[in-house]
């Protein structure tokens, strides 16, 4: 006659019998959700890169599904009370070796078993209280994610809100013009026209000085003709 097992918890139970693994390899896994919440333990099952987590993740929601089916217990109220792993039967095999010999393959089994239980109401709010605190109404994944689409709704709202206030801003300021110094502006046509006469004026100079150069240069050019026949004609004589 088997003792009472000191690892019991009430609870809900799901229990794995004859899992090919071997008690310490799944006992590794175990060590990790225990006395954690549902959803936590499914988050660190789900990111564990160990073998025996796939197996211990069915346990785990056969577990919740027998709390909220036979019992009415919502998920977020649950916890893993226990988990722990027993040796199964172990199967033996032969391998031949040199010499006529041959070695023994033992292939390990165990039982797991997950009891999950239900949060007193008073550590059940405080948990809820610490979750709002930090941000997290719920610890469920769905929930989390209509938060965050409802966030991004409001601040979306939010920037198309201040998108047309700011066009309407710059629209105001685009359209008031600045007054227009009317004394600034004929002194400034005075100026110009002042510049146009002045630039005549050199104009009609230059060209009065060309004329004259042009006509230095005729008169030059006669004398150096008559004083050419002058010479030729004395040549001659």
């Amino acid at each position: 006659m088997t003792g009472p097992k000191t690892n019991e918890r009430p609870g809900v139970r799901a229990q794995h019998r004859h899992a090919r693994m071997s008690a310490t390899k799944a006992r590794v896994v175990l060590d990790l959700i225990r006395g954690k919440s549902v959803a936590e333990a499914r988050t660190i099952l789900q990111f564990s890169e160990r073998g025996a987590a796939d197996v211990i993740i069915k346990v785990l929601d056969s577990a919740v599904a027998n709390a909220a089916n036979n019992n009415d217990i919502p998920p977020e109220e649950l916890f893993v009370a226990t988990a722990y792993a027993d040796e199964g039967p172990t199967l033996k095999r032969w391998r031949p070796r040199a010499r006529g010999r041959a070695t023994r393959i033992r292939k390990r089994t165990c039982h797991i078993t997950i009891i999950v239980g239900r949060y007193s109401v008073e550590e059940f709010d405080r948990i809820r209280a610490r979750q709002a605190e930090s941000g997290r109404a719920t610890p469920d994944a769905a929930s989390a994610r209509a938060r965050r689409v409802a966030g991004s709704k409001r601040r979306s709202g939010a920037a198309a809100e201040e998108a047309p206030a700011e066009d309407s801003t710059a629209e105001d300021s685009t359209v008031e013009d600045a007054p227009i110094d009317e004394a600034a502006t004929d002194e400034a046509t005075a100026e110009q026209a002042g510049d146009e006469a002045a630039t005549d004026e050199v104009v009609s100079d230059a060209e009065a000085e060309a004329a004259d150069d042009a006509a230095g240069a005729d008169a030059d050019a006669d004398a150096a003709d008559d004083s050419d026949g002058e010479t030729e004609k004395k040549d001659e004589d």
